[in-house]
């Protein structure tokens, strides 16, 4: 994980320097390679390990509630040091002098996320009584094994269709500002605002969830979260909400984040309920992630198509019936995940 956020904060340095419109691309698919491949299962496994056998729930909420939380932090972050070293006010100043604030708003960021990398390396260290049975170097055969033994277990393949249908609900929050605009009326300011008030709702739902996902189940949550998330769907998708609904939009809004920024804490707690060895974790994180972030591919488009052949509240209604679809979808293999695993008693593992 440190190495990754080193390889991170280097391309942080090149994009400080303005490449063309090729190196942003290259840069784009570099930081692809050293957050995802290099950070994402490593993250996982080791709020896994650091969650034990009975605190994955909370372990997972404060990953994803301190993700929020630093997320808004380095958002004002940046803002605030864009602010203090632009010379002129923002209306006056030049694009030269932007580029040149912009830059160390880049350049501080990039040597914030190194100085992590090393604090992790002194921080977090492997606990020397914890016995593993995951061999620190492996062959290319054991790996090959590794993901025929993943494969083979049915809790990774309904996690992916799980983790599929939920993170298209998140991908679905990134048009709550838009919908606020254009169909409600809300000013600019007014709509950004709802995006930033979200992301306090997903400290709070984080931390909540994983508190209820052990004293509860993970599927069980999993469960009433889709449940939820159909409902607030519905509730846009059959054209309840109307300019003048102010109340019922934002109750509504509430009701689908809850659902939606449920899944970020219930993702990965779930695999420990799912039996999944520890030995594996990482391959099968990664499996899971390859199939369950793919509305990252398509989501986008998909939208976009919708709300460009019907615009205005008809496209958006389209929008959200989709997403009640997929929510149904994952309420389905979400309940088959919890029949699965309650067919046995939990075990170590």
């Amino acid at each position: 994980m440190a190495f990754s956020l080193f390889l991170t904060a280097l391309g942080g340095i090149y994009m400080s320097t303005y490449p063309s419109y090729l190196g942003l691309s290259i840069l784009y698919g570099y930081w692809g390679f050293t957050t995802i491949f290099l950070f994402w299962a490593a993250m996982i496994k080791a709020t896994r390990v650091w969650g034990g056998q009975h605190r994955q729930g909370i372990a997972f909420g404060l990953l994803d509630g301190g993700r929020g939380l630093v997320s808004f932090a380095f958002g004002w972050l940046g803002i605030l040091i864009f602010s203090i070293l632009l010379v002129n006010e923002i209306e006056v100043s030049s694009l030269l002098e932007r580029k040149e604030a912009y830059r160390y708003v880049v350049l501080i960021c990039s040597i914030i996320i190194t100085l992590i990398g090393v604090l992790l390396i002194i921080v977090l260290k492997d606990n020397p009584n914890q016995q593993t049975s995951s061999p620190r170097i492996i062959s290319t055969r054991q790996v090959f094994n590794n993901y025929l033994k993943v494969l083979q277990l049915p809790s990774v393949w309904l996690l992916m269709i799980i983790i599929l249908c939920a993170y298209t609900g998140y991908k679905i929050t990134d048009i709550y500002s838009q919908y606020a605009n254009e169909v409600m009326g809300y000013n600019e300011t007014d709509a950004a605002a709802i995006g930033s008030n979200l992301l306090g709702i997903r400290i709070i739902i984080g931390i909540i969830i994983g508190l209820l996902a052990d004293k509860t189940r993970s599927s069980l949550m999993m469960i009433i979260s889709f449940a939820i998330t159909i409902i607030g769907a519905l509730i846009f998708a059959l054209g309840f909400i109307e300019a003048h609904t102010t109340i019922l939009f934002g109750f509504t809004i509430i009701t689908v984040a809850t659902g939606v920024y449920a899944f970020r804490t219930l993702y990965f707690s779930a695999i420990q309920e799912g039996k999944i060895p520890m030995a594996v974790t990482g391959t099968a994180v990664g499996l899971i992630s390859l199939v369950g972030y793919t509305p990252d591919i398509f989501m986008g488009p998909a939208m976009g198509i919708l709300l460009d052949d019907s615009p205005g509240a008809l496209g958006f209604q389209k929008v959200f019936l989709m997403l009640a679809i997929f929510a149904l979808v994952g309420l389905i293999a979400a309940y088959l995940f919890h029949r699965l695993n309650t067919k046995q008693l939990p075990q170590d593992l």
